[in-house]
């Protein structure tokens, strides 16, 4: 009889390091699977940076270019501008001059 209580107290001894030893499995693969996942998380998180730089810079050029082009049809219509006013100046003076010296005063 007092040797089935011992068995019995080594078996449920046994029984409590299993069920511990479980534990502790099921807690550290719980742990390497949140590891891993956020190994992922950043994986995936890095990718998605580098796939938005490199939409950045295949559209920062194109902006670019259209800011450089732009700018130079300012310049060019600008030029235009003070090229004509050079141009037709005296011509807009004379006819300035002449509509106000021929202007005849009525009462």
């Amino acid at each position: 009889s007092n040797q089935g209580i011992q068995t019995l107290l080594e078996a449920e001894k046994e029984a409590s390091k299993i069920v511990s030893k479980s534990k502790q499995y099921r807690v550290q693969r719980l742990k390497d699977a949140r590891s891993e996942a956020q190994k992922e998380i950043e994986q995936l998180k890095q990718q998605k940076q580098q796939e938005f730089i490199d939409f950045e810079k295949q559209y920062e050029g194109s902006t670019s270019q259209s800011v450089i082009q732009l700018e130079q049809q300012t310049e060019k219509e600008l030029k235009e501008v003070q090229q004509l006013y050079v141009k037709n100046k005296e011509q807009v003076i004379a006819k300035l001059l002449e509509t106000v010296a021929a202007c005849e005063p009525k009462v």
